[in-house]
């Protein structure tokens, strides 16, 4: 089983990167769609936002690439940018904005339902479900 959750992890350290590269290079324009209209201050803003989106991804992908050791906290972060990154899917779908092919509301209700399906992937293919409850437990006993 560890030699496919590796398998896994590489694949979707592959995807984050090269996903990242495209914020920057031949997807900008797209990922201009995935931007959530109460976070568009300026065209220039918006700009930031995909390129910034783009840096992190970039970022995490090479580090579920070439950071196993410390593969559970990049799973968990990873997650969690999935999770911070879903409205602009909503924005989206509730905007009806044909982005990626995306171009009839079917397509981009089921989109909807595949964040979880990362956010999963993310956590089993590195562990990083255990480091999750540790960060829940951990603020919850602040409170």
């Amino acid at each position: 089983m560890n030699k496919v959750k590796t398998i896994f992890r590489l694949l979707l350290g592959a995807f984050m990167t090269y996903a990242g590269v495209s914020h920057l290079t031949f997807n900008r324009l797209e990922f201009v769609a995935q931007v959530p209209m109460w976070l568009r201050f300026s065209d220039g803003f918006t700009d930031f936002v995909v390129l910034s989106s783009g840096m992190v991804e970039i970022a995490l992908g090479l580090s579920m690439l070439f950071l196993y050791k410390h593969k559970a906290v990049v799973g968990a972060l990873l997650a969690l940018f999935f999770v911070l990154i879903f409205p602009g899917n909503l924005n989206q779908y509730f905007y009806h904005i044909d982005s990626f092919g995306l171009n009839t509301d079917s397509a981009r209700l089921i989109r909807l339902f595949f964040q979880p399906v990362l956010v999963a992937w993310a956590l089993w293919s590195t562990g990083g479900w255990q480091v999750c409850k540790e960060w829940i437990s951990k603020l919850r006993s602040k409170s």
